[in-house]
């Protein structure tokens, strides 16, 4: 979430969007769904191997419902709301599962969460307000990409590596000296390109809302 990843208009012609219910992409992405209230009961029954492969695998997948939806023409307006919506549910069950077993502290998960809901919230406001859609960059899938993997150490538990020592502070995981998970450097580096991604969004809603009101002006 650095060049644009949208589609570029000029060159490429606009994917029909369907009302289909029943595709073979929006079924990948329900069988994605499901996986996350499954990994999250096996986290906290204490099956983290069984639990970090099923949600390796649903992460993993992220791509694929798209890129088949794209390649067969069958991009569905249930796609397009399905597919973000399980990467929100997948990212939401993992840090709160970390959470639960006292892998990561309150505060990320209260950062992440938070974000997720302004970019959500926000989204929803200006495309039913202002019709205004902000293009998703490549950092801001950099940063989700990062994030998934970072959790996936996480839930997997293993290999446990010294702290740094910089610091005593109990919620600095990897940076304190207790031992960790060395999955907690990809939710740092997610984490610090989704804040900047963040910013970029919010400039650009800025910038497209104030173009629209001066159009309407006109």
């Amino acid at each position: 979430m650095a060049e644009n990843a949208q589609t570029n208009e000029t060159n490429q012609v606009e994917e029909e969007v369907s009302d289909k219910i029943l595709t073979i992409p929006n079924v990948i992405s329900t069988i994605r769904l499901l996986m996350a209230p499954l990994f999250l009961a096996l986290l906290l029954n204490g099956h983290d191997m069984v639990a970090a492969i099923l949600f390796g695998v649903a992460a993993a997948t992220d791509f694929v419902d798209g890129q088949i939806a794209r390649r067969t023409h069958s991009v569905s307006k249930l796609g397009q709301l399905l597919d973000p919506t399980v990467d929100r549910v997948l990212m939401v069950c993992a840090v709160v599962g970390t959470l639960m077993v006292g892998r990561l502290p309150v505060w990320i998960v209260v950062l992440v969460l938070v974000r997720d809901g302004v970019m959500i919230l926000g989204g929803m406001h200006l495309l039913k307000n202002y019709q205004l859609r902000v293009p998703v960059i490549y950092a801001g899938k950099f940063a989700t990409t990062f994030l998934f993997f970072g959790l996936f150490g996480l839930l997997l538990n293993m290999p446990i590596i010294q702290g740094l020592g910089w610091t005593t502070i109990e919620w600095l995981p990897g940076f304190n000296t207790n031992p960790c998970s060395w999955g907690i450097w990809f939710v740092y580096a997610g984490l610090l390109l989704g804040l900047f991604t963040t910013a970029y969004y919010i400039r650009k809603a800025v910038e497209g809302v104030r173009a629209y009101k001066e159009s309407d002006a006109r």
